[in-house]
């Protein structure tokens, strides 16, 4: 990895020495346009000061060169203090001024600062991304969040263009022919939260006001950007709505004033990520500005987003973690925030169905790796770091939070939140810090909430919670107990509902029991008693984070009547617990698949219905055994075509099954009707066949072999776009020819020069279920290549590289066999590349004892 790591040793031993006083940035960026500039002018003045006088410490600065430097006036020479990632600094005063002039690089990978062209237009575009550790690409500084200051930012940038940062603009000038935006100082906060936006971007603007409760009026200043080619497409206003629910919510129950001023949401191109909660100036991908139809669950997740982010304005940024270790102080409270205030204030009552259905398969699937980790984690420096952004630290730690609501009480959680703020604003913390007063908000004291984050935060793993039933000869319930399964037995507050049918045929809950589970087997005491129900659904509501399991008759009342659970959130958790149980090879993929194939088309939720087509093909591809994958590929295809004409006209279901056809097509049928689709001679009533929904046509033509090269080319023309061009070469990448997938491995392993998103569309193309022996050469290679790609590459792209070529359809001995011996042979490799070869073995050995499974 280009760069040196920082070690948390490093910074804990910085930290002691050092404390920031403020960042004076210039940032000179007039060349971005020019397409042969490849850097741009960064000055940076640090003041800080020193507990050990004449000690020694380090700035950070990745660059390709450092012109000049100053500490406390007296100059230092680049070559002898400047290791292109760090600028050593000695003789250390008890005040002190660093000066560091740098030429900084251009990035197309999303890390520093990001330079964009749209092929639309020829315009060009700037943004920052720092988490956790890349601002020291853009400006030289101390990289580390516990070293918290005020910043100064000063863009000098081409006239035609707008600059936004964290802090309102001071002043704008003309000079040389350029403007000079200089922004006012901001509150202290981290480096990696700092950020500059840059480029003629549509702007539309809003603001909100609210009363506090001394009286007086707090004013925010609202802004949503997109590039200009986006401009026809961007819904400000619907995002504005969600942003002001959101102020209106965190503010009513955190009772902290918003402390950064304005409020910007940039949306932007080639994005690393879903968004970036940088203190009044929120980035965000562009594919949440839907330039083609898209359904109701799109929306509902990028309010989620919206949400999550604005959480982070307390949760993160007013008040940080000390370290990487702590992550979870932040992501895990913005995870559950966003769902929280989604269904709490907007239109969108599906959050808790979207988290349970979606969000916990995330955190399910990480947390069963050998790499899994407790929620505080062991982060021993930034590669570390980088790696935790996963779904233990955002979708369990956000599910224990819905734990520790139902544990602690709502009014309570959110006193320790208050308490929590207004202990610790613009500063930074450890778990201790925010058990202290949830103990007392609580009145659960400290002995009981340090035994629940023992228990909940500080171990790994997931439980099983399985209902043992016994009945009497009249079918009454004699017992009903839950067993606790996994190695460490943690409290569960938990509700478990049981099912019985109504007159229509509808399954609904007759009864709900709530208690808490400890140890390996608890009693459902009141159900003693009671009529055997149709369905023991453990864990309903959600209230906590578990694999559901089901005895042998509820489990076979699923199998019959899944989709005949009337409340939407039992229904998700019902298709939750048969994926995990698919997963774990305790049901059958073809079974799984014949659920899928006969009550998915009976599906109300949407997003419910998206994550089942999504699970569906990971069943038939890589849980099925490869004997069956044939006959269940008909059967999905069949039941795509059937869905799709019986869906009603232009419903989100309708555009969902159209999807899930191009997704799942093998007969001469389905692919003359997605033929006809694009040339206008077939049409289904209600189907809007839109830029989009092409692409997703055209993709599934050239897996299979019925696109041409200059058909492709055709429609890239039809759609000169960013999103064009990828999702062309993801066309391209997907043919079925060995010069296709030739290409594809080239662009990405024998050039640094791709972008991200060009990256992430080439993978994407390159492996396709049905092109298992194209791609089986590439196998050998892959492993020859990793070291080298994890050494040279920058860690977002080496990232893209590890998952995004593990074989992972080459679900076989063989290819088990090549990567442990990897492993074997390469104990010293980096622990971050270990690890996510380590998780690529982990879902193939599952693919293969699933295979097993389904076999029989």
């Amino acid at each position: 990895m280009p760069g040196k790591n920082l070690s948390r040793d490093e910074a804990q031993q910085r930290a002691s020495l050092l404390s920031v006083h403020g960042y004076e940035v210039h940032l000179d960026v007039t060349s971005a346009p020019d397409a042969d500039a490849t850097t741009f002018r960064s000055t940076t003045t640090i003041r800080f000061s020193c507990t050990t006088p004449g000690a020694g410490s380090f700035a950070d600065l990745l660059a390709p060169s450092m012109r000049a430097a100053t500490l406390n006036g007296r100059r230092l020479d680049p070559a002898a203090v400047f290791d292109g990632a760090r600028v050593a600094l000695e003789g250390l005063e008890a005040e002190n001024v660093l000066v560091v002039d740098a030429d900084c690089a251009y990035s197309r990978t999303g890390e520093g600062l990001h330079r964009f062209t749209d092929p639309a237009d020829g315009e060009t575009y700037l943004y920052t991304h720092y988490e956790p550790a890349e601002a020291r690409r853009v400006f030289a500084n101390f990289e580390q969040p516990d070293l918290k200051a005020p910043y100064r930012f000063t863009v000098t940038a081409p006239a035609a263009w707008d600059v936004y940062s964290n802090a309102a603009e001071e002043s704008v000038t003309e000079q040389d022919g350029a403007k000079v935006w200089r922004f006012l100082e901001t509150k202290p906060i981290s480096t990696y939260l700092t950020a500059v936006v840059a480029g003629p971007y549509h702007v539309v603007r809003d603001h909100w006001s609210r009363e506090l409760p001394d009286g007086s009026t707090l004013e925010i200043p609202l802004a949503a950007t997109c590039r200009r080619s986006l401009a026809p497409h961007f819904d400000a206003e619907e995002i504005f709505e969600v942003t002001k629910q959101g102020l209106d919510f965190f503010h009513e129950e955190f009772q902290y004033p918003y402390p950064f001023g304005k409020y910007d949401q940039c949306f932007v191109p080639e994005y690393n990520i879903g968004a970036m909660e940088n203190p009044g100036c929120v980035t965000f991908k562009e594919d949440f500005v839907f330039r083609s139809r898209v359904t109701e669950a799109a929306y509902e997740n990028r309010a989620n987003v919206v949400l999550h982010e604005m959480a982070h304005m307390w949760f993160g940024d007013l008040v940080t973690m000390k370290w990487w270790d702590d992550l979870w102080l932040k992501e895990s409270f913005a995870d559950f925030m966003g769902s929280f205030g989604q269904q709490e204030a907007t239109k969108y009552q599906a959050a808790w169905v979207t988290f349970a259905n979606q969000r916990k398969a995330w955190a399910y699937r990480q947390d069963q790796y050998p790499t899994t980790h407790p929620i505080t984690a062991d982060i021993r420096d930034v590669e570390d770091a980088k790696l935790n952004f996963d779904g233990i630290t955002y979708a369990k730690g956000a599910a224990v939070l819905k734990q520790l609501v139902a544990y602690a009480g709502r009014d309570a959680f959110f006193e320790g939140a208050r308490r929590y703020f207004q202990q610790h604003a613009f500063g930074n913390t450890v778990l201790g810090d925010l058990l202290e007063v949830l103990a007392v908000t609580s009145g659960r004291g400290e002995q009981a909430m340090a035994e629940w984050s023992a228990a909940w935060l500080q171990t790994a793993g997931v439980n099983s919670l399985t209902p043992q039933v016994t009945v009497d000869a009249e079918g009454r319930i004699t017992e009903l107990a839950i067993e606790q399964g996994g190695e460490v037995l943690r409290p569960h507050r938990i509700a478990v509902g049981l099912y019985d049918r109504e007159a229509d045929g509808a399954l609904v809950r007759t009864a709900r029991f709530e208690l808490d589970v400890t140890g390996a087997r608890s009693a459902v005491a009141e159900a003693a008693g009671r009529p055997r129900p149709a369905l023991i659904l453990v864990n309903d509501d959600d209230l906590t984070y578990c694999k559901i399991r089901f005895d042998a008759d509820s489990l076979a009342t699923l199998r019959t009547s899944l989709g005949d659970i009337r409340e939407p959130l039992a229904r998700a958790l019902a298709w939750s617990a048969c994926w995990n149980m698919t997963r774990d090879g305790l049901l059958p993929a073809r079974d799984y698949l014949d659920l899928v194939v006969r009550f998915a088309g009976s599906e109300s939720d949407i997003g419910v219905l998206q994550t089942l087509h999504a699970q569906a093909r990971s069943a038939l591809d890589v849980f099925a055994d490869p004997g069956y994958r044939a006959e269940g590929g008909r059967l999905l295809a069949e039941s795509a075509l059937r869905e799709l004409r019986a869906a009603a006209p232009g419903s989100d279901q309708q555009l969902a099954w159209a999807r899930f056809l191009a997704a799942t097509a093998q007969g001469e049928a389905e692919f003359q009707l997605l033929e006809g689709l694009l040339a206008g001679t077939a049409r289904i009533d209600g189907l809007e066949v839109d830029q989009d929904l092409r692409w997703s046509l055209w993709i599934a033509l050239a897996a299979a072999g019925r696109a041409t090269v200059e058909q492709l080319d055709a429609e890239l023309k039809r759609d000169h776009t960013a999103s064009g061009s990828q999702k062309a070469t993801q066309a391209l990448a997907a043919r079925p020819t060995a010069a296709a997938k030739a290409a594809a491995w080239s662009a990405v392993a024998d050039s640094d020069q791709l972008p991200n998103a060009m990256v992430g569309a080439q993978t994407a193309g390159f492996q396709q279920a049905g092109q298992r022996e194209l791609t089986a050469p590439y196998t050998a290679r892959y492993f020859e290549l990793l070291e080298s790609i994890w050494a040279e590459r920058s860690i977002e792209i080496a990232i893209r590289f590890v998952g995004g070529f593990f074989p992972r359809l080459q679900t076989d001995e063989a290819t088990l066999a090549a990567t442990d011996a990897w492993l074997t042979e390469h104990q010293q490799a980096a622990p971050a590349l270990r690890r996510l070869v380590l998780e690529c073995r982990d879902e193939l050995a599952r693919a293969l004892r699933a295979q097993a499974a389904d076999r029989g």
